[in-house]
């Protein structure tokens, strides 16, 4: 009975370490990107630039930790949402400057 209960134990928590993770290494998340091409999410990317997951899914809490969770445009971004929010010229290259559109949009 114990080793049946530990076993239930150990499944449970393999399994919600997927959700636990929004872009776990080595895995990314697409988006539909209108007309410019899809946009493809590496969260390794920004983490090899510092970031932690926290600093947009936590506080401030910019998105959502599920998939599909936030319904994302160009006009959110470029009013300083979500990935605006950075991407904004200061802190990083700014989404909205039409030089800057094949960094995150990929036909």
């Amino acid at each position: 009975m114990k080793f049946a209960w530990l076993v239930a134990m150990v499944m449970a928590m393999i399994f919600s370490m997927g959700s636990a993770f929004a872009v776990p290494p080595g895995k990314t998340v697409e988006f539909a990107g209108g007309d410019k091409g899809k946009v493809t999410f590496d969260g390794k990317v920004h983490a090899d630039k510092g970031l932690k997951c926290g600093e947009c899914h936590t506080n401030p809490k910019l998105f959502a930790m599920k998939k599909g969770g936030d319904k994302i445009a160009m006009a959110d971004i470029n009013a300083g949402k979500f990935c605006g929010a950075c991407h904004d010229g200061k802190k990083a290259f700014k989404a909205g400057d039409e030089a800057n559109c094949g960094k995150c949009h990929k036909k």
